[in-house]
């Protein structure tokens, strides 16, 4: 079957740091993965400025062209070298900010421009979500520590969309569904679970893939798998009018 060509055009940071750890560079990347941006900073992007970390620090090292070799040979192509090139600079565009520069423009291609769109609506579902987890299963609470929530939680490859406790005290995995493919969801969820039965406990923990739209590969494939199961959500826009000081305005909401 063939790859979806956007997600196979992306540095992969998830070959990226177990190759950077196989060359002694774990506390580099460690600190890369768990880097967090500049409060100040709007424009989101923050995989991306990390995947501009790592593609320095590899070049630095003299690995990067190892690493395209044997980890991603798109790397060597056309739109792979677009790809560097735009990690690179929106990484420089938030350095620079962060040094005392102002927001630069953002000037995106099309594709660029739906991307940010998909991360800009998956960020609010899952920051609603957190916030709402009993709307998803009765007794469902997010995790929480001494140093970090179950939003976005950091595991060696990744991040986990939401990592929550059920009303048994058993960890349950949530990973957010746009248009990623059935195979790239599951396999995600799946690689998490097994991360967090590892390393966090209380082994097994649950899976649930949270989309928009269930399909019927999607539910044969999830049918196969004990643990995880599916939630369907669902959006809604209206518009109402708003009045200020005797003149009506037109406010919307989502």
């Amino acid at each position: 079957m063939a790859k979806d060509t956007k997600v196979a055009t992306k540095f992969p940071l998830t070959a990226a740091y177990p190759f950077a750890k196989r060359h002694s560079l774990a506390t580099d990347v460690d600190a890369i993965r768990d880097w967090e941006a500049d409060e100040r900073w709007t424009r989101g992007y923050e995989s991306t400025i990390r995947r501009g970390r790592v593609i320095t620090l590899l070049e630095d090292r003299g690995l990067y062209g190892q690493f395209v070799t044997e980890e991603w040979p798109v790397g060597a192509s056309p739109a792979g070298e677009r790809e560097k090139q735009r990690c690179l600079r929106i990484m420089g565009d938030y350095d620079a900010f962060v040094g005392g520069g102002s927001l630069p423009a953002l000037e995106m291609e099309p594709q660029a421009t739906e991307d940010a769109l998909e991360f800009a609506v998956e960020a609010h579902l899952r920051d609603f979500l957190a916030k709402n987890l009993e709307r998803i299963e009765p007794g469902l609470t997010l995790l929480t520590n001494e140093d970090r929530t179950g939003v976005e939680f950091p595991v060696d490859d990744g991040r986990i969309d939401i990592l929550a406790i059920d009303r048994f005290g058993k960890h349950v995995v949530l990973e957010l569904k746009l248009s990623r493919g059935r195979n790239r969801a599951l396999g995600q969820l799946l690689y998490y679970m097994g991360w967090v039965d590892q390393h966090l406990g209380n082994a097994p923990c649950r899976g649930i893939i949270v989309a928009s739209e269930i399909t019927s590969d999607l539910i044969t494939a999830v049918s196969r798998v004990p643990g995880v199961s599916l939630a369907r959500y669902k959006m809604s826009f209206a518009i109402e009018e708003v009045s200020v000081r005797g003149t009506s305005q037109i406010a919307a909401t989502a």
